[in-house]
């Protein structure tokens, strides 16, 4: 939820997030050009913690539409896109009978984000920056045939349910990319450690600077994240993941393979500015690599609440 009076949830949590917006869509992970010097703490890390929050991304279509392949829009279009998303968004969550609504909905309009967000572009126009078609990749045969068992099975057993509705991890790309509500993250840091803590199922991320991986025998939900500092980046590659039939995936649902490879970029642009870019790599769930980047921006405002 946007602007909410109450408890801050206390972590020792971190990230640094962003790729300068419109440069983002043209090249991802391009250095960002600035003489701006951040504030560094005692063990020399850039200070990046505090509230941060991507709502402004959440008027940005995950894809590209297939009518824009190829095309290069204006600010001026990109911003009358995501108006028009807006619009459509509370215009399709009105309720006009049985006859013409997608079902009674599961919360009051007010709940979500995108209800109180005044929209605004990125920058881009769509989250998705790589593959240059700017769609997620089609997952592999396999992928999709443990997706259909998922389905045809769901109630089954608690293991065929996705993991994010059982309460247990919404996955990396759960907690990090926009969504509905909850897109408050908060960061903290201590030394030789950033934490990233997700509103959404009050889930921490506690992310080691520069040092090797557990043992390939130690599988995480999240994966095993170490840091690095490239400048003004914190760069995270998360490895030794737990393998999960059912888990939350931008567009749909899908596996999580102990081989998937994830690398963050969080980019320190200014005192209000995270750019975010993250790389799935997950030969056994998709058919190609994928990226996607946006905005976090400093939000002190934002309290999170125990989910």
């Amino acid at each position: 939820m946007k602007r909410r009076k109450g408890l801050v949830v206390g972590s020792v949590v971190t990230l640094p997030l962003v790729l300068g917006t419109a440069v983002i869509a043209q090249s991802p992970g391009a250095a960002v050009s600035s003489d701006w010097t951040p504030e560094r703490l005692a063990d020399g890390q850039p200070n990046i913690t505090g509230m941060w929050n991507n709502s402004n991304a959440m008027f940005t279509p995950l894809e590209l539409p297939e009518e824009l392949a190829g095309q290069e829009l204006s600010a001026d279009e990109l911003q009358s896109r995501a108006e028009a998303r807006a619009s459509g968004r509370k215009s399709a969550s009105e309720w006009r009978g049985h006859e013409n609504s997608r079902g009674v909905g599961g919360y009051g309009t007010y709940w979500f984000d995108w209800y109180w967000e005044t929209p605004v572009d990125i920058g881009q126009a769509s989250i998705v920056v790589e593959p240059a078609a700017g769609r997620v990749p089609e997952r592999t045969a396999n992928a999709r045939e443990s997706i259909a068992m998922n389905m045809a099975q769901l109630h089954d057993a608690a293991e065929n349910m996705e993991s994010g509705d059982r309460c247990i991890s919404r996955g990396v790309l759960g907690m990090m990319m926009p969504t509905e509500y909850n897109n408050g993250t908060l960061i903290l840091q201590s030394p030789g450690y950033v934490v990233i803590h997700s509103e959404m199922i009050h889930n921490a991320r506690i992310i080691p600077i520069d040092a090797p991986h557990a043992d390939k025998k130690v599988r995480q939900w999240e994966g095993d994240p170490r840091g690095r500092w490239e400048g003004n980046t914190l760069v995270v590659e998360s490895t030794n993941f737990k393998a999960v039939g059912n888990m939350r995936a931008p567009g749909s649902r899908a596996p999580q393979h102990a081989g998937r490879r994830m690398v963050e970029r969080f980019t320190f642009v200014d005192d209000e500015t995270l750019n975010y870019e993250l790389t799935v790599d997950d030969q056994e769930t998709y058919t190609a690599p994928w990226t996607v980047a946006f905005p976090y921006k400093k939000d002190e405002a934002y309290q999170q609440f125990e989910y």
